[in-house]
C-alpha cells in the first residue's frame, strides 16, 4: 500500500478543497457528509488522514461508535450537486445516499463504505482523536469559523487501504 499512498496523496490534496465524501457505518446506520478540510501525512510511522467533524453533525456519533471512516473523492469537477446536498442535509433527517443518487459500495478493509461514483478512495481506522481547544486556537480562526462555539473534533485515521479507479 505504501506506493499507492504516495501516488494518491497528492491527488487527494488537489481535490479536497472542491469537496470529498466522508462516510461511516456504525451498526446498521450509514451516513456520508461533505468535507473540504483535512490533511494527509505520515505520523507515528503510519500514513494518516486527518479529518474534522463537528459534534453537532450526525456523522460525529457514528464515527465515535465505529472508530473508522472512508474518504471518497470524485474526479475533478464531478458530483458537485451531490457534494452540496451531502454538505447541507443531515443524515438524521434524510438518507443522503438516496437523495444524492449515490451508491454505498463495500470497502476493501473496513465496514464503512466508499462512494462507488467516486474515483479515489481512502479507508481509515481512527488511531487518535482530539477535540479542538478554543484556548489554543488563533483568534482570527475562531472569529471566522467558530462564532457559534461548535468546535471540531479532529480524527486521525490510519490509512489501511487506498486505491483509485482511474
Amino acid at each position: 500500500m505504501e506506493k499507492e499512498y504516495y501516488n494518491l496523496s497528492g491527488q487527494m490534496l488537489q481535490q479536497l478543497p472542491a469537496g470529498a465524501f466522508l462516510s461511516v457505518k456504525a451498526a446498521d446506520r450509514v451516513n456520508t457528509m461533505t468535507i473540504g478540510w483535512g490533511a494527509i501525512g505520515f505520523i507515528w510511522q503510519r500514513p494518516i488522514i486527518l479529518v474534522a467533524v463537528r459534534p453537532s453533525r450526525y456523522t460525529f456519533g457514528l464515527i465515535e461508535e465505529a472508530g473508522q471512516f472512508t474518504v471518497s473523492l470524485p474526479a475533478s469537477n464531478e458530483l458537485k450537486k451531490e457534494l452540496a446536498i451531502a454538505g447541507t442535509k443531515s443524515g438524521r433527517d434524510v438518507d443522503k445516499f438516496a437523495a444524492c443518487g449515490l451508491t454505498a459500495q463495500p470497502a476493501k478493509e473496513i465496514e464503512s463504505p466508499v462512494i462507488k461514483e467516486c474515483s479515489l478512495f481512502f479507508e481509515c481506522k481512527v488511531v487518535y482523536k482530539q477535540a479542538l481547544d478554543p484556548g489554543n486556537l488563533d483568534e482570527s480562526i475562531k472569529a471566522k469559523h467558530y462564532s457559534n462555539d461548535d468546535y471540531h473534533t479532529m480524527y486521525y485515521g490510519e490509512i489501511v487501504a487506498c486505491y483509485s479507479t482511474k
